[in-house]
């Protein structure tokens, strides 16, 4: 589907504040040729979004410690997270046991296996599990404990001692975002716990994570990218990242368009 001309600005002013941390208000009026007042609007909506924040002058990250709503996750690069959900599925037979983790990536994994045949899924997401309620043919074990309304997941040891009462096929989860070294990072350190013990108990684990995460900051850190044997993602990363794959045991999938 074809962006329209204002689908394509915030696409763009994004890429350029992920890439920069930082764009003024007048060197974007500058590069769309538009008035500060029409680019004052664009970013408005971008921050009431959550995917931006105002500071003086223009418009920079959302803060390190705080993740974007889910709602707004939800949309964020969708095509390529279907993308992503396509091949990682691909790579799920049938009649398979998987642990889901929390997130929007994780998330379209699960839609994109809703309609499968025999799977067990094991999960503290109410949005994965949302997933697969309607297909009579997979079973769905939840986490009990707290729920995190915004998230609609549970997480911190609730979420840790359900996964260790299993021993999964598959375990599929994402992150907040990958640092420059290789380290794993999220928002808050129970969704490190939660991701770490579907990982310790599963078989084969899969890292499913857009292009935008890698380089992405946030403040617990939690692992590392070489951990994982199969790692999902939808463009070529950097040589840096590749490196980190260079060993018989690890493998980066690239998600065709």
């Amino acid at each position: 589907m074809l962006k329209t001309a204002a689908e394509e600005r915030q696409a763009w002013i994004l890429e350029r504040v992920r890439e920069q941390g930082f764009a003024s208000i007048e060197q974007l009026a500058t590069r769309f040729d538009v008035t500060q007042q029409t680019i004052r609007r664009i970013v408005n909506r971008l921050c009431e979004q959550g995917l931006l924040r105002r500071i003086h002058g223009g418009v920079g990250l959302p803060a390190p410690n705080q993740n974007l709503a889910y709602e707004s996750r939800q949309v964020l690069n969708l095509d390529a997270k279907r993308r992503i959900a396509g091949a990682a599925a691909a790579f799920i037979p049938d009649g398979a046991s998987l642990m889901i983790g929390l997130g929007t990536t994780p998330e379209c994994v699960a839609l994109a296996l809703g309609h499968r045949k025999g799977l067990h899924v094991i999960t503290n997401s109410l949005n994965a599990a949302a997933a697969f309620a309607r297909n009579a043919d997979v079973d769905i074990t939840m986490a009990g404990g707290t729920l995190r309304r915004h998230d609609r997941d549970v997480i911190g040891d609730s979420a840790v001692s359900f996964f260790s009462r299993f021993k999964a096929d598959f375990g599929i989860f994402g992150v907040g975002g990958i640092d420059d070294d290789g380290s794993l990072l999220d928002f808050h350190a129970g969704e490190v716990e939660a991701r770490h013990a579907i990982a310790a108990n599963c078989r084969t684990a899969l890292l499913v994570v857009d292009h935008s995460k890698f380089g992405r900051n946030a403040t617990v850190r939690g692992g590392h990218l070489g951990d994982h044997p199969h790692v999902f993602t939808d463009q070529p990363v950097s040589a840096a990242f590749v490196d980190l794959f260079d060993g018989a045991t690890r493998t980066l999938h690239v998600a065709g368009a």
